[in-house]
Order: C-alpha cells, then sequence, then structure tokens
C-alpha cells in the first residue's frame, strides 16, 4: 500500500511564515479606477455561473475579499487551514497551500487577481464543505446509507466569514463533538506508528491457547506490546500475563472474550496499522455526516458493534445488545436519524409486504395451512379463511391479501417494540429468539433491530414520565391487550454504523465491516484524493 511520507514538522507554521511575504502583489491599487474596473469585470465574469458567489460579490460590488492589503489575515488563516486539511483526512492535494501561493504571486494584473479572487472563493466553500459535512455523498457510496447531511448554505457560509475572524471561523468549521477530537488524536497517533515501522511481525499461527510455547507466542507477545495491550516482558509462554493482554485486545474489538487466540483473534490482531487507519479515517468522514446536535437525550445503534443505548449528556446510561439486518441486500438495516416517539406493549405484527410475497406466499401455494401463527386479513383488516383461497392463482405483484400476528409471547417482535415512524419500516423491538444473542456477530434479522434488554430499555426511557416505571410497564404488559404509550419527551434516534469509534477515555474500539459499506467509503475516499501518511512525531 502507497503511504505518503510528511516531514518531521507541522505544515502550518511553515505556510504561516512563507505567507506573510507572499502577497503584496495581490493589491488593487485604490488609485487606478481602470485596474478597479478590470479586477471587478474578471471577478463579475468568473463568478456568473456560481449563483451563490455572484449573489455574493454582486452584494459588495465586485471588491474582493482576499485581495486588499487588509486581507492579509484571511488570506494567511486559509492558507494555514490548508496545510492542515490532511490532519482532518482531507484531500492534500486539493488543498495544496505551495500551489495556491504560487497563483497569489504569479496573479500580477487586476484581471488575472479577479480571476483568482472567484477561485480562492470557491476554494474556500469546497474546504468548508469538505471539512464540516464531508467529501462525499453518502447514499452515492452505498444505498443503505439514508443520512440526511446537514449541509451549509454555500452563500450564508461566505458571508459569515466575511465578517468573522478568519483563523477562529475556520477553526469552528469541523465537527464539535468529543468523537471527532478522539478519532482525530488517534489519527495522528497511528500516522506515527506507520512512521516508525506500524507493528512489527504478524503472528504465523491457526490458534494460540494458553500454556502454549514456541515462535508464534513469541510474535504474539511481541504484536500486544506494540500495540499497547502488554507491557514490555521476555516471557515465551503463553501466560496469565498473555491470557490478560489477549482478553483486553478481544474487549477492544468485539470479541468473544475467551483469553484464547483463534481465528478470528488471530485475523483481527494480524490487521495492518494501515487498514485501521482508514477505519479512522472513514468514521472522521462519518462523523462530519452527523455534524449537527444529537439530543442531550439520545439513542446511539451501532450496527457494526450490535449495541443500542441511551445517551444522557453525553453518558451512556443503557446499553443492551442488539440483532441487526442479515448479510443480505434485501435485509440489512439501514442508516438514518429520526425520534422515538412512543412504545407498543404486546404489539401485533405487521408483516411486510416484502416477507408476505417473498418468504409466505411460496409455502402458502404448497401447504394453505403454513405459518398458522399468522392471520390472513383483507384491506380492511377482516381475517380471511383460508380454506376459501386459492393461492396458486396468486404472486408478488397481485397477492391482495395482508397478514398480521396478533399479540403473544411467541410474537415476532416479543411483547415490545420502540417505534420512531420512518418510511423504512425500521424499529427497535423485543424477540422470542433470545439464543442469538449470545452470537458474537449478530446480523439476522430483516432490517429492525432486535434488543436483548426490552424491558430494562423500556423502564430507562419511561423513568424520565412516570414514578415506577417498572410497575407502569408490567401492568400494561399483564393485560394482553396492544397498548400504545407515548413519551412525553420524544427521544432522537441514530442508527449509525462505526467500525472504528472511541470510548470516553480516548481509547480505541474497532469492529469488523459487516456489510462493507466502510470498505466502500474507503474506497470512494481515496478516488477523491484522500490517503493514508506518515507522519514523524
Amino acid at each position: 500500500m502507497h503511504v505518503r511520507s510528511m516531514p518531521t514538522y507541522h505544515l502550518t507554521f511553515r505556510f504561516l511564515a512563507l505567507a506573510l511575504a507572499v502577497v503584496i502583489s495581490f493589491v488593487v491599487a485604490p488609485q487606478a479606477r481602470a485596474q478597479v474596473t478590470e479586477f471587478s469585470q474578471a471577478l463579475a465574469q468568473a463568478s456568473a455561473r456560481d449563483e451563490d458567489l455572484v449573489a455574493f460579490y454582486r452584494a459588495r460590488n465586485f471588491e474582493g475579499i482576499w485581495s486588499g492589503r487588509g486581507d492579509r489575515a484571511r488570506r494567511n488563516a486559509l492558507l494555514a487551514a490548508f496545510s492542515s486539511a490532511g490532519d482532518h483526512g482531507l484531500p492534500t492535494d486539493r488543498y495544496n497551500a505551495d500551489a495556491l501561493m504560487a497563483k497569489l504571486q504569479a496573479a500580477r494584473t487586476p484581471a488575472a487577481q479577479g480571476q483568482l479572487e472567484y477561485e480562492i472563493s470557491r476554494l474556500f466553500l469546497q474546504y468548508a464543505r469538505d471539512v464540516q459535512t464531508g467529501i462525499l455523498v453518502p447514499s452515492r457510496v452505498d444505498s443503505g446509507i439514508r443520512r440526511q447531511v446537514p449541509y451549509r448554505s454555500q452563500l450564508a457560509t461566505i458571508q459569515a466569514f466575511a465578517q468573522s475572524n478568519p483563523a477562529g471561523f475556520l477553526r469552528a468549521l469541523p465537527p464539535a463533538s468529543p468523537e471527532y477530537t478522539r478519532l482525530m488524536r488517534e489519527k495522528l497517533a497511528m500516522e506515527r506508528v506507520l512512521a516508525e515501522g506500524g507493528w512489527g511481525a504478524t503472528v504465523n499461527a491457526r490458534k494460540l491457547e494458553p500454556g502454549a510455547t514456541g515462535a508464534g507466542v513469541v510474535a504474539l507477545r511481541n504484536r500486544l506490546i506494540a500495540m499497547g495491550f502488554l507491557r514490555r516482558t521476555n516471557v515465551q509462554v503463553y501466560d496469565d500475563t498473555i491470557t490478560n493482554a489477549v482478553q483486553r485486545f478481544q474487549q477492544a474489538h468485539g470479541l468473544a472474550i475467551d483469553g484464547t487466540a483463534g481465528p478470528g483473534t488471530l485475523n483481527e490482531l494480524n490487521t495492518s496499522p494501515e487498514r485501521r487507519l482508514q477505519s479512522i479515517m472513514v468514521a472522521m468522514e462519518r462523523e462530519r455526516w452527523i455534524n449537527r446536535p444529537r439530543g442531550q437525550r439520545h439513542i446511539w445503534v451501532n450496527l457494526t458493534d450490535f449495541t443500542a443505548k441511551i445517551i444522557d449528556n453525553d453518558v451512556v446510561t443503557f446499553s443492551t445488545r442488539s440483532v441487526i439486518g442479515a448479510r443480505q441486500e434485501d435485509r440489512e438495516s439501514p442508516e438514518f436519524s429520526d425520534v422515538m416517539e412512543f412504545m407498543v406493549i404486546n404489539p401485533s405484527w405487521y408483516v411486510p409486504r416484502s416477507i408476505i410475497t417473498k418468504e409466505y406466499l411460496p409455502q402458502l401455494q404448497r401447504n394453505r395451512n403454513a405459518v398458522g401463527e399468522l392471520l390472513l386479513t383483507d384491506s380492511r383488516g377482516r381475517t380471511v379463511n383460508r380454506g376459501s383461497v386459492d393461492f396458486s392463482q396468486y404472486n408478488a405483484s397481485n397477492f391482495p391479501f395482508s397478514m398480521r400476528q396478533p399479540p403473544s409471547r411467541g410474537n415476532a417482535l416479543g411483547l415490545v417494540k420502540f417505534m420512531f415512524p420512518n418510511r423504512y419500516n425500521i424499529y427497535l423491538h423485543d424477540t422470542p429468539a433470545k439464543s442469538l444473542f449470545g452470537r458474537e456477530t449478530r446480523a439476522f434479522s430483516h432490517g429492525c433491530i432486535r434488543l436483548n434488554d426490552p424491558f430494562d430499555f423500556a423502564y430507562a426511557l419511561l423513568a424520565k414520565q412516570v414514578g415506577d416505571p417498572e410497575e407502569f410497564f408490567q401492568s400494561r404488559l399483564r393485560t394482553g391487550r396492544e397498548q400504545r404509550v407515548d413519551l412525553t419527551s420524544p427521544v432522537p434516534v441514530h442508527l449509525v454504523y462505526r467500525t472504528a469509534f472511541t470510548q470516553a477515555d480516548g481509547r480505541m474500539q474497532y469492529r469488523r465491516d459487516v456489510y462493507g459499506r466502510d470498505g466502500r467509503i474507503w474506497n470512494a475516499l481515496a478516488r477523491e484524493g484522500v490517503a493514508v501518511r506518515a507522519v514523524r512525531g
């Protein structure tokens, strides 16, 4: 893999020093009216097809914001931001401060300066969007990413910039979330790891267990030391210290914590720092896509982590295991944000039409009594006698019936579902299939999110609005009847997909790319010019 190598000092300071001396020539002489007209005409012509910039400059009578003696602070701030674009995982060639300075020095005529004025503003707006809300359009990368990116108005952005402290404005563009800050810190640390040669040799073994000895154990020991999971030691036996280090590694990678270095653990252990760095950069891009307030209280469902959490003021106050959509094109859980409004206790399951026609209709055509726990219903919700239906005459396009499973402990939704109405028909719910929560990888549903502890999840939500949430919930459960309970304060829900994320103390967590989405995102970023680099500290 090609890794870009960077110098030992931070680039920003070099560019600041150069920028101070660069552009005395990039000035429109106020006494030369003809030159001002030439500058304005060139700027007007260059920006004519850009709706936002032509409106911005027209309001200023086509006066520049980069070109005057008083605009040096803006130029310097932009050059400094461009020089650190790589720290954010942006395409460094797109924001090449050296190239921009060369253009500034070469633009000696008013016409050339007017043209360059537009180009710099266009580049500024591109940078602002890239670092604030991401380089990519999520849905173009993967159809399962339904996230609505909070794009800012480009006209409002440059208007605000022209009236602000330029360095402060540019510093405020990236996400201010603690997660983005921690990811960026880890990115820079991983780049130093690469510059120092990585984590050393991989572990060439199929399986290593406590008590083992030999070259494989030594390689395992050295790898764990290099990755920070084991203190420096000369031990050559798979003893308790190595077992404990393997367990810490397994916890940090979402693996079964058994202390044995089996095939799954060794595969994750042998993953290169380049690949981990790619995951971090993808996570930073994803963080930019969700660059808006998440809610003082919100629900965070990380699909790759197979968990659902309630977060209050940035602190996890409840967490439960989850099962997500199976790894099939029509069953993968989508990514989006919405607002949870209510829960349904003793729910009926209204079978999605895609499941009816793809799974159940073929069964009914073979045996009309198949899936007997489901009621066949007409367009008015009335139960239809299966004996009166010739299923052989129907197909996926003309099947006129619906199907419903009444409330019961065997209901596919279990005994409670949590609703955030959305066009994808995705929600969180209980399930009678409890054994699946013991699996390491839990991708088995039709797309909805199953919860291991749905009652406790309900109690945590209801605790904000009733004195005894458990008794409140159980009293309604005991009726056996379907009952809706509204949340007095609806809660934002975020279905996300992070293969790299941090804990509050800054330690990294990595997960497998269950659906392959992060691989596709990295490939798209690479096509835009994003690259892994090595930086010496």
